[in-house]
C-alpha cells in the first residue's frame, strides 16, 4: 500500500511537470516591421495594454504610424462621408490603411503638414477627450474684485487677451500658466473704460495686433512681441462724439469699428510703416450708418486682392414677436468706394407678424397647434425666440444662445449673387440658462450655463440637412458635458503618462471626491457677460464669485 502510495505521488509529479507549460515566444522573435502589422489588428485599448509589456512593445506601439491610422478612422473618416463628393463607393482595406487622400482631412490639414513632428498619439488622447468631455481644470486668478464694465476677454492662438482699466494683458494657457506680457493704457483712456477688444492674426514676424475700443468713441491698436513678452503701444484715435465703440475687429492694415449709435467705421494704416514705433494716423476709407443693428452682435473683417468686406452679424427684433438674427455684409474696395451692401435674415421678406392667429407676445416661443395656422407661418414661428443672450459667428456657422436652456444654430450662404441665412435648428441639452457660446470654423462649438456650472462640448458640422443629422438633432445626440477632474502629480513620468493615456481611452465616470468637491466649492461662481472661448486643447471661461472676486477657469484636454 505504500508502495503503490509512492507510486501515485511520483506520478502526479510527472503529471504536475507535464502541464507546465512549453510554449514558445515566437511574438517577440518577429522582426519590428511585422510586430507593428500584429499590432495594426488590435483595438486601441489592447495597444494601450501592449505598452506595458516591456520597452520593446512600449516603443512599437507607440508608432505614430499606428496612431495616424487609427485618428484618420476614428475622427477624419466619418467626417469626410458626410459629404457626397468626399465619400468612398466602398470600405476598401487600402482606403482604411492609407489614411486616404489629403483632400479627405478638410479641416485638419495642417496636422498632415507637421510631418514627422506630429505626435499622433498625443493628437488622438486630445480629440478622444474633446469627444468624452473629459478634461483637467485649472484657474488663473484676475483680480480681487469685479470691474465696471467687466473685463473683455479674448483668445488667440493659446493666448489670452485681457482689457479693463487695470489695462492690457495677456495670458498663456500653456506650461505654467503666467502672465506673458502687460501694458497701461494712456492717461486720457483711463478715464474712459474699454468696451471692445479685437486680435488679429499674427504677422510672419510672430507680433500680433491687437485693437481696443472705449467708451469715449477712442481705440487703440498694440503689438504684443511675445518672443520679447512685451506689449508696445501703436496708434489711439482720439475720443468721438458718435458713442460707445461696442465692437471693432482688425486684419491689418485695416481696422473697423461699429459704435453704439449703429456706425460703422473703416481705418487704412499705411503699410509703409514697417517700424515697431508710433503710427501714422489712419485714413478713413469707408463709413456707413445703420438702423437695423441690435446687441449681442459679431463683427469680422477679411480682405482680398480686389476688395474688404466687413461682416456684421447681429440680433433682430421682430416687432411684437419676439427676437430672430440678421446679417449685413459690407464691400469696400481698398479704395474706399462702397461695392456692395447686403442685408439678410433668419425669416422671409413676407413675414407679417401681426397677422398670426395667436397672441404673438405669449406665443413665440412655441409652435401652436391650431389647425388654423398656415404652414409658412408655422415655419416662420420657428425662427423666433426670446432676445439671445449671445452671438457667435464663424462662417458658415451663427449660434446664438437663449435664456430659455436652448441654443439655435444657423448656416449662412454667401455668394458673389446672394447672401442667405438657413431655418434655425434648436439645440437642447443645457438644464439652465445658457449665457454664452462660441462656435468654431470646423463647427465645434463650447456653451456655458449662467451660473457657469454647466459646459457642454458641440460637434455642429455640416449643419442637419442630412436625415443622419436630423436623427441626431432629434435624440439630443450632439453635445457632451465636461467632466472636470483635478490635476494629478506623479512620480514616475512614465507611470503617469501610461496613466493619462489609459484615462483617456477608457470610459471614465465623474471623476474624484475631491475633484467633485471642488466643483461643489466653485458652485458659488457666475459668468460674467457670459465669455467663452477655445482652441485646439483648451476651453477658456471667464467666472466671477458673489464676493467679486474674478478668475479664468481653464478647461485642458490634453
Amino acid at each position: 500500500m505504500v508502495k503503490r502510495a509512492r507510486e501515485s505521488s511520483d506520478e502526479g509529479e510527472k503529471s504536475h511537470k507535464r502541464t507546465k507549460p512549453t510554449d514558445v515566444d515566437r511574438l517577440s522573435r518577429l522582426s519590428d516591421e511585422l510586430t507593428l502589422r500584429v499590432l495594426s489588428f488590435l483595438p486601441t485599448s489592447q495597444l494601450v495594454v501592449c505598452e506595458r509589456l516591456a520597452h520593446k512593445y512600449r516603443v512599437l506601439a507607440g508608432d505614430g504610424q499606428l496612431w495616424k491610422q487609427r485618428f484618420y478612422e476614428r475622427f477624419v473618416q466619418p467626417r469626410a462621408n458626410k459629404y457626397p463628393g468626399l465619400k468612398d463607393d466602398e470600405a476598401t482595406e487600402e482606403n482604411s490603411r492609407s489614411t486616404a487622400r489629403s483632400s479627405r482631412w478638410l479641416k485638419d490639414e495642417h496636422l498632415l503638414q507637421q510631418g514627422a513632428k506630429m505626435n499622433w498619439k498625443r493628437q488622438y488622447k486630445l480629440r478622444h477627450n474633446w469627444t468624452q468631455g473629459s478634461a483637467v481644470v485649472s484657474e488663473i486668478p484676475v483680480a480681487e474684485e469685479s470691474t465696471i464694465p467687466p473685463v473683455l476677454v479674448q483668445m488667440y492662438e493659446g493666448v489670452i487677451y485681457m482689457a479693463d482699466t487695470d489695462g492690457l494683458r495677456a495670458w498663456s494657457t500653456k506650461g505654467e500658466r503666467k502672465m506673458v506680457a502687460k501694458i497701461n493704457f494712456e492717461a486720457a483712456s483711463v478715464e474712459s473704460p474699454p468696451t471692445a477688444l479685437a486680435i488679429g492674426t499674427a504677422c510672419s514676424d510672430g507680433i500680433s495686433r491687437i485693437s481696443v475700443g472705449f467708451e469715449n468713441g477712442a481705440f487703440s491698436v498694440f503689438n504684443l512681441d511675445q518672443d520679447q513678452a512685451q506689449f508696445s503701444h501703436q496708434y489711439s484715435h482720439a475720443a468721438s462724439s458718435n458713442g460707445v465703440i461696442s465692437a471693432t475687429a482688425i486684419s491689418w492694415p485695416y481696422v473697423v469699428t461699429m459704435t453704439a449709435t449703429q456706425l460703422l467705421s473703416l481705418y487704412c494704416f499705411d503699410k509703409r510703416n514697417k517700424s515697431q514705433e508710433v503710427l501714422d494716423s489712419p485714413r478713413l476709407l469707408h463709413s456707413l450708418k445703420s438702423s437695423t443693428i441690435w446687441p449681442p452682435l459679431s463683427t469680422s473683417l477679411r480682405t482680398t486682392d480686389t476688395s474688404i468686406t466687413i461682416t456684421v452679424a447681429y440680433a433682430l427684433p421682430t416687432y411684437l414677436s419676439g427676437w430672430t438674427v440678421g446679417l449685413q455684409e459690407v464691400k469696400v474696395s481698398h479704395k474706399g468706394d462702397l461695392i456692395e451692401s447686403r442685408l439678410a435674415s433668419a425669416i422671409g421678406q413676407h413675414y407679417r407678424p401681426l397677422a398670426f392667429s395667436v397672441p404673438p407676445l405669449m406665443q413665440h416661443l412655441s409652435i401652436p397647434s391650431t389647425t388654423t395656422q398656415t404652414s409658412s407661418t408655422t415655419i416662420e414661428l420657428r425662427h423666433i425666440h426670446s432676445k439671445p443672450t449671445s452671438l457667435s459667428y464663424t462662417h458658415p456657422y451663427l449660434l446664438v444662445s437663449h435664456p430659455d436652456n436652448t441654443l439655435t444654430l444657423y448656416l449662412v450662404t454667401s455668394t458673389t449673387d446672394s447672401l442667405s441665412i438657413s431655418a434655425g435648428s434648436r439645440l437642447w441639452g443645457h438644464t439652465s440658462s445658457v449665457s454664452g457660446a462660441h462656435v468654431g470654423d470646423r463647427g465645434k462649438a463650447v456653451s456655458v450655463s449662467t451660473r457657469g456650472d454647466e459646459l457642454r462640448l458641440w460637434e455642429l458640422e455640416g449643419g442637419f440637412a442630412s436625415s443622419a443629422a436630423k436623427k441626431r438633432l432629434a435624440a439630443v445626440d450632439l453635445s457632451v458635458r465636461v467632466r472636470s477632474e483635478l490635476r494629478r502629480e506623479a512620480t514616475d513620468p512614465k507611470a503617469a503618462e501610461l496613466n493619462l493615456v489609459t484615462q483617456a481611452l477608457s470610459a471614465r465616470g465623474t471623476g474624484s471626491c475631491a475633484a467633485e468637491q471642488r466643483l461643489e466649492d466653485e458652485s458659488e461662481l457666475t459668468l460674467t457677460r457670459g465669455w467663452v472661448g477655445f482652441d485646439e486643447e483648451n476651453v477658456v471661461v471667464l467666472k466671477e464669485q458673489s464676493q467679486g472676486r474674478q478668475a479664468l477657469v481653464v478647461y485642458d484636454f490634453t
